[in-house]
């Protein structure tokens, strides 16, 4: 009889390479946020069952286009329940993570979630992000906060200016991915990333991934459409479809973007 898959399973469909504590990280994390979401509610009843999918692995799409090198430096901007600032956080141990929110019970389960983890690499504090001094990092990310606009108004004081942070590893094809990515979809990758005009798109309209470096700046995970947050930015930021890496329906018209602070 075929053993049942764990929910944790969807991570190492499309993720391996992991250390025997990261993988016990990884396995943690479902059992910590259920009991503490039982007193606080930072996730809701029916999405914490599919907290693997639609939690974890879309804060681990970041990871598909970003290979932060050791001491980059992150602020995760309202984090919430901690996301996506603890997916991250274990998957690149050696990267240093701030998670912020103005909304200090959240905050108690994230640091909770911090502690029974283990995680040496994550800060939490409360408050809002404008009134944070003194302190700079190499990227902002978030995930479903604010308007772009107000995002890139936030992170842009924050920033580091033209000092990157990452290995020499862009998002390609399956073949010259990360060691810790793998796909399995039925199509093949090099289609998704083909190169089909020369200005600068792909054959689903987005930027082009293969070959690009990723200056400092804001990283941020949306959904649906986005056409009139963007123009009211006046920036055209790098974007990635996350379906396109993960095949799960729930990241159809979930997108990845990179604006340059």
């Amino acid at each position: 009889m075929e053993k049942a898959s764990a929910p944790v399973d969807i991570i190492y469909k499309y993720f391996n390479d992991f250390t025997p504590q990261q993988m016990q990280q990884w396995q943690t994390l479902e059992s910590v946020y259920v009991a503490w979401n039982n007193q606080i509610n930072v996730i809701s009843r029916k999405d914490i069952e599919g907290l693997y999918e639609k939690h974890v692995l879309h804060s681990l799409s970041i990871a598909t286009a970003f290979e932060f090198a050791a001491g980059t430096r992150i602020i995760d901007i309202g984090t919430g329940g901690g996301f996506p600032g603890i997916p991250l956080a274990i998957f690149f141990p050696e990267v240093q993570f701030f998670l912020v929110d103005s909304i200090a019970k959240k905050l108690k389960v994230v640091q909770a979630v911090v502690d029974a983890l283990a995680l040496k690499n994550v800060s939490v504090q409360h408050t809002r992000v404008e009134d944070i001094k003194n302190k700079t990092f190499d990227y902002a990310v978030s995930r479903a906060v604010a308007p772009l606009k107000d995002l890139i108004q936030w992170a842009k004081p924050l920033i580091r200016k033209n000092n990157h942070h990452l290995k020499k590893i862009p998002v390609m094809p399956k073949q010259a991915l990360p060691s810790k990515m793998q796909f399995n979809h039925t199509a093949d990758s090099s289609e998704i990333y083909a190169e089909q005009e020369s200005n600068g798109m792909t054959n689903n309209g987005l930027s082009k991934m293969s070959n690009m470096t990723y200056p400092n700046g804001l990283i941020c995970l949306k959904g649906g459409d986005l056409s009139q947050e963007i123009a009211d930015t006046g920036v055209r930021p790098r974007m990635i479809e996350i379906h396109q890496l993960f095949q799960e329906s729930f990241f159809k018209e979930k997108y990845l973007l990179h604006v340059k602070l």
